[in-house]
């Protein structure tokens, strides 16, 4: 299966981010499974290439050409996609995934999320994206979005398309329902 992951290119962050994304790329290599995310060498996406890499998975870095000039493309990418901006990263992204996973993340992290979920809400695809809730990291966007489901502003169930896993037994659980 292949996994696409979205989350922070940020090394000044809670340790723990690093170890639940260690154990969650582990888990992708050792059950062979394919992780595609952003390629950057900075933060949790660099952890989760290498961590995937090093357990025998493979790798998937879609890497805008920006990233790349800046000497920040990863060198546990196994294949690569290069784009040229960040509308074709998230493009790459979807295609190349069966399934997406939100780590802790800011603004990057956010707008993937919404792209998965918006696009799918229309019919564009039927993926739909987890956010991995590592230490509540998630619980104010959650708040929010129950808060726009109360007040009607989305169509249907929102937990359709962003789901919620509140440990990594129920992270990996949830993926292997896809």
């Amino acid at each position: 299966m292949k996994i696409g992951v979205f989350c922070s290119a940020n090394n000044n962050i809670d340790p723990v981010f690093f170890e639940r994304t260690k154990e969650f790329g582990q888990w992708i290599g050792t059950n062979h499974h394919t992780v595609t995310y952003g390629g950057c060498n900075i933060g949790l996406m660099e952890c989760i290439g290498k961590s995937v890499h090093e357990a025998g998975g493979t790798t998937i870095g879609v890497v805008p050409r920006l990233v790349e000039e800046g000497g920040k493309k990863s060198k546990y990418i196994d294949i690569e996609f290069p784009c040229d901006n960040l509308s074709d990263r998230k493009d790459l992204l979807m295609m190349q995934s069966d399934i997406t996973v939100a780590l802790p993340g800011g603004i990057g992290t956010l707008d993937e999320v919404f792209t998965v979920a918006a696009s799918a809400s229309i019919g564009y695809h039927n993926k739909r994206v987890i956010l991995y809730n590592v230490e509540g990291f998630w619980n104010s966007l959650i708040a929010l979005l129950d808060d726009l489901q109360a007040h009607g502003f989305i169509r249907g169930d929102y937990h359709q398309r962003i789901d919620i896993a509140n440990s990594f037994e129920e992270l990996t659980e949830k993926i292997m329902q896809k």
